[in-house]
């Protein structure tokens, strides 16, 4: 429980502070945790297992009131400790998580392209090995699945690569090169706001036009989703919600440690548009 004089501090370890989805995380986590009287003692672990084990026993030795961790990959191997963990976005361990619902969150976005005529889809998923990517793809495969019939077929082609502007810029121009020269893709989905943003910059460079060319979408909702041009259509996650739910869960273990899963929503901006607009 909270001690309001102030005295509580949580330990939060993230895979990637430069990450615009995990700082803008850390921001609500410490605003959450300042509602409740506590602190926030942030740690990057850089994506390595063995800085995370490292870091959680260094958090123990404080006497600290608990730690959220979002796990830097599914091998993150869990230390042993006797205060409170919660998993926030990515599962450590076997930690109870809190996360945003990935499948529903993906089959949203499928089914925005679907409503806008698309019927030549490309999705460009995370890394194979991460949970969090595959939920998203098979939520998003699963969700084509259901709308596709034949009289009125979806074509779905899949690319994977790590969530990052590189990716997006790299492996949005396999797609898009095919497009400039009269291929019928007409829309791009992506399993993150990075990966789309650099899809919508490889756009700029061959000139291919978002969203009268081709629809991108993003998932997650950070802050520059809002800033580029055109600005982007994605799945906010509830990160409010999110820092909420795992702040609880850390300073009060009598809650019971069960996983729980936030719906997203999907924010239609400008980067998506009819498919009947392509060509």
């Amino acid at each position: 429980m909270v001690d309001h004089n102030g005295s509580d501090v949580v330990g939060l370890i993230v895979p990637d502070i430069t990450n615009p989805f995990f700082a803008q995380l850390a921001k609500n986590i410490e605003m959450e945790a300042a509602s409740r009287g506590a602190m926030v003692m942030l740690s990057n672990s850089h994506d390595d297992p063995d800085i995370e084990r490292k870091q959680i026993r260094a958090m123990h030795g404080r006497s600290i009131s608990g730690v959220i961790v979002v796990a830097g990959s599914d091998a993150s191997r869990p230390a042993s400790a006797d205060i409170p963990i919660v998993s926030l976005d990515r599962r450590y361990g076997n930690y109870p998580l809190v996360a945003t619902d990935q499948r529903d969150g993906a089959g949203k976005v499928a089914e925005h392209l679907y409503e806008l005529g698309h019927r030549t889809i490309a999705y460009l998923t995370g890394p194979e090995g991460m949970d969090v990517a595959r939920q998203r793809r098979d939520g998003f495969v699963a969700r084509v699945n259901q709308l596709s019939t034949p009289e009125d077929p979806i074509e779905l082609t899949i690319h994977s690569g790590p969530f990052d502007f590189e990716t997006g810029e790299a492996i949005g121009r396999e797609i898009l090169l095919p497009v400039r020269k009269g291929a019928r893709t007409t829309a791009i989905a992506t399993a993150s706001d990075q990966q789309a943003i650099g899809v919508l910059r490889c756009a700029r460079d061959l000139g291919i036009h978002v969203p009268q060319d081709v629809s991108v979408v993003g998932f997650d909702d950070i802050s520059m989703a809002s800033l580029v041009v055109p600005r982007l259509t994605t799945l906010r996650q509830p990160i409010e919600d999110l820092a909420a739910a795992a702040m609880e869960r850390v300073l009060d273990p009598s809650i019971f440690p069960a996983d729980i899963a936030i719906r997203g929503s999907l924010v239609v901006r400008e980067s998506t548009a009819p498919a009947a607009m392509w060509g």
